[in-house]
């Protein structure tokens, strides 16, 4: 039986290694269920043993570095400084933390290339924090370590980065990637060029209707400022359940007063729902409707064929998220004014770099506005070293796909099969009608799914520590990738989660392109166990 040819990390000694095995990677392993518990708590046997984390949650220790020295040469006593890419998404991210905590904020440029830093009260820092990871603008960590390149010998200060050696980090390429080190001179032009042209093909579209940002979060929160701007005061619609930020950013990011006006919310994403959805529009003007195909965690399809119908007859613009759709396997920008796509995920593979991308359909009515809005709104803060990575990892991606596509189809038939099982959520096994109305010739169901034991209160937490595959957030990697995402999404909301038929004991499993039996071999174990 083949084995992969990457390092699989999952055993209690790995806990806090990146994953996969390099300086920038975007995951990092939470082996057993009570390492996620922990890190959720704030426990110190966990965050101190990572040397990384998903970079909106978790400061990457040379982005934080950039921030204490940031702090070291521009705070006052009493204040605490975190940087962004520019001084519009520094002074954003300043009027979020004064409305919401009151408190004397400021903004200053610091050490060049345009990062600007928010000082603020150490008291308000976790608010800033919120700002971060809700609206995805932040400064990655290829480009703090090349601003901080000359205080390379330079502890660190900062207690989240215990653990974390500067000298002696491994660099180590995923076997599908070039071993060259990217310029860190090189501006990114090309490769950004190149990336926009490669997502129009898969789009359909013209590649200047195609936008970059340094997250998929980052993209959806530019869309919500430009619906924002079209209708102010306006409620905009989350259908089906998202992922956390896309809803945290309609309900936290919002200028609608009261806040729980912001948003109206349909977790299940069901046909009496657009009704409602319908009835809503026909009554006040909607700011916009937000929806992912498929959802996730739950990888259900809500009927964005009619929701798409609603807009037009009401006048609303329609945001889909494709990220689950893996790129290349739904068409879903026909249907939709603006659609945006985590490329960090399956269009990367990698693991290594985040990114984003924001398209306009321009043969809908919304168009021309969004254009014009996006000219005076967008700005390129997609750093260029991490655009030469993204180009590099994405050029397989019309290949990567349909071979991951295939492996999670048949591990989702032999967990669909075993007694031990519940529940398996996967687009060909929920909602299938509506998944497959957008389906390209040749796509497949994607390489995210769900799974809930039974007994899983008692047996869940067992199955996974034994479970032989990498595990930390993240998904669309071309190695096998686990999480026991409720917990890790919504640690402090479970009541809610499960009122939403999120069950705290769901894992999301992300499907390589390893041997499919080797995969198959390991759930089979882990349920013996």
């Amino acid at each position: 039986m083949t084995t992969p040819k990457f390092v699989t990390r999952w055993r209690s000694e790995d806990l806090g290694h990146p994953i996969p095995e390099e300086r920038h990677a975007v995951s990092v392993c939470l082996p057993r269920w009570r390492d996620n518990v922990g890190y959720e708590e704030g426990d110190p046997a966990v965050t101190g043993a990572m040397q990384c984390g998903y970079p909106r949650f978790f400061f990457h220790p040379d982005t934080a570095r950039l921030f204490a020295e940031c702090e070291r040469r521009l705070a006052r006593p009493g204040e605490c400084a975190i940087a962004f890419p520019s001084e519009r998404v520094a002074r954003r991210c300043a009027d979020f933390v004064s409305r919401e905590t009151g408190a004397t904020v400021r903004t200053a440029e610091c050490l060049g290339d345009g990062v600007h830093v928010v000082l603020m009260p150490v008291t308000a820092r976790d608010t800033a924090k919120a700002f971060w990871q809700h609206a995805g603008e932040i400064v990655p960590s290829r480009q703090a370590a090349a601003l901080l390149g000359q205080f390379r010998g330079q502890a660190p200060q900062n207690s989240e980065l215990a653990g974390f050696s500067f000298d002696s980090t491994p660099h180590i390429v995923p076997p599908n990637l070039n071993s060259a080190v990217p310029d860190p001179a090189t501006d990114g032009a090309r490769e950004k060029r190149l990336i926009r042209e490669r997502v129009a093909g898969l789009q359909g579209c013209s590649a200047d209707d195609v936008y970059l940002f340094p997250s998929g979060m980052a993209a959806i929160f530019t869309a919500y400022r430009l619906f924002q701007r079209l209708r102010p005061e306006s409620r905009s619609v989350q259908f089906g359940f998202p992922y956390v930020d896309n809803l945290k950013i309609q309900q936290r990011l919002s200028r609608v007063k009261p806040v729980d006006r912001a948003v109206s919310f349909f977790p299940r994403g069901t046909e009496s729902d657009i009704d409602e959805v319908a009835r809503l529009a026909a009554a006040e003007p909607i700011l916009g409707l937000f929806v992912e195909l498929p959802g996730n965690p739950l990888l259900g399809s809500p009927n964005v064929a009619r929701l798409s119908e609603l807009s037009l007859r009401y006048d609303f613009p329609l945001l889909i998220d494709d990220t689950l759709a893996a790129c290349v396997n739904l068409d879903t920008l026909p249907i939709a004014d603006v659609v945006a796509t985590s490329l960090t995920k399956y269009f990367s593979g990698a693991g290594n770099v985040l990114a984003g991308s924001l398209v306009l359909n321009r043969e809908r009515p919304y168009y021309e506005r969004l254009k014009t809005l996006l000219a005076e709104e967008f700005e390129d803060i997609f750093y260029g070293e991490d655009a030469i990575v993204l180009e590099r990892n994405s050029r397989d991606v019309a290949e990567r796909i349909p071979k991951i596509n295939a492996n999670a189809a048949r591990l989702c038939e032999f967990l669909a099969e075993r007694p031990e099982v519940a529940d398996v959520f996967y687009p060909a096994r929920v909602d299938r009608v509506n998944y497959e109305r957008h389906l390209r010739p040749g796509g497949g169901f994607g390489g995210l799914f769900s799974v809930v034991l039974r007994d899983a209160a008692a047996k869940t937490e067992r199955f996974y520590d034994a479970l032989q595959i990498s595990k930390g957030p993240n998904l669309g990697t071309s190695f096998m990738l686990c999480c026991p995402f409720t917990i890790l999404a919504h640690y402090r909301e479970l009541d809610f989660a499960e009122s939403c038929g999120i069950s705290r004991h769901l894992i999301r499993v992300s499907v390589g392109a390893e041997d499919s039996d080797w995969q198959i071999e390991r759930f089979a174990e882990a349920l013996r166990s």
